[in-house]
């Protein structure tokens, strides 16, 4: 079994985690400060970011670890990141898309995008391709996209993405994780084709204990929902340590490549150490995806001018 102390040493190495102050995202950056990676966490809150940086470091006193402010719902805040990463880092060797939201009531970015498309998807889509320069120089870099077993319930609504004429808060989740993995497969097609050394995979945590799942019931002020999923929880999720371990297999595992996809061991994907698994059918449209990556620039205004098709 692959635990995180098979973590190769990072010395030397910077790495980006998308919301790294909480749950998965926390236990990721925790690891990889802990193994010598410059880490940055990309976080909306500055106090929480900062209290997490405070317990990476209480936890590892040699770490190097930075806060830099990411809010993936909006475009703008997305360039700001960009621009004050690229000012500061030559270098990138890990860019973990891991922040998210889940089954939300019916929200819109700053950008008028339903909220967890916009969040989940375009947002970790318009970050990377503003990176994208600098992850395509480094030797050995690696997108990670996490994404869930939730999508397998999803299905990409062209005609409506945004969920404008009808939301159902869990298919759009599920739209938005299929989204993370269309993403996934069709960057590491266009960088194979560019003959780049970067490679894009993905990973899911399985049923992690985490904020995630009771987020839509707080902003509900739903307390009956809200102990309900903290019960399931506590019955049936592994830890956010346990749910951080396929994220960072797909990160630094030696025997990663391209478009692998890391998921928990145990029974349906639900618990236990990582190892490479299989997306559905659906993640593998290749004609979705590029239709996605169209629509997606579109949107973002963000291109990924040097994987162009049209070169």
């Amino acid at each position: 079994m692959w635990t995180a102390k098979d973590i190769p040493d990072l010395s030397g190495k910077t790495a980006i985690v998308t919301g790294g102050n909480s749950g998965l995202g926390y236990e990721a950056a925790l690891q990889l400060a802990g193994k010598g990676a410059k880490t940055i966490l990309a976080c909306r809150d500055a106090t929480k970011a900062r209290e997490a940086a405070v317990r990476v470091k209480t936890a590892f006193p040699n770490a190097a670890v930075d806060f830099v402010a990411l809010d993936l719902a909006s475009l703008a805040s997305i360039r700001s990141f960009a621009s004050t990463v690229q000012e500061k880092h030559d270098a990138l060797h890990i860019l973990c898309n891991n922040a998210g939201v889940m089954a939300l009531p019916y929200r819109k970015t700053a950008d008028g995008f339903e909220m967890q498309f916009g969040t989940n998807h375009l947002g970790h889509f318009a970050l990377t391709g503003l990176l994208l320069d600098r992850l395509l120089r480094t030797p050995g870099a690696r997108v990670v996209n996490v994404s869930s077993t939730a999508h397998r319930i999803g299905k990409m609504n062209f005609e409506d993405l945004n969920s404008e004429r009808r939301y159902a808060r869990w298919l759009a989740y599920g739209q938005s994780k299929l989204a993370n993995l269309l993403f996934t497969y069709e960057l590491q097609r266009r960088l194979h084709a560019a003959k780049a050394e970067l490679i894009s995979v993905a990973c899911h945590p399985g049923y992690a204990a985490t904020n995630l799942q009771a987020a839509g019931a707080r902003m509900e002020g739903s307390s009956f929902m809200e102990s309900i999923t903290d019960l399931g929880n506590r019955l049936f999720a592994q830890s956010a340590a346990m749910g951080a371990l396929p994220t960072l297999y797909a990160a630094t595992a030696t025997d990663v490549r391209g478009a692998d996809y890391i998921g928990p061991d145990g029974l349906f994907e639900n618990q236990g150490y990582p190892k490479k698994t299989t997306s559905n059918s659906r993640s593998h449209d290749a004609s979705a995806a590029a239709k996605l990556w169209d629509v997606s620039e579109e949107l973002t205004s963000v291109h990924y001018e040097a994987l162009s098709t049209d070169r």
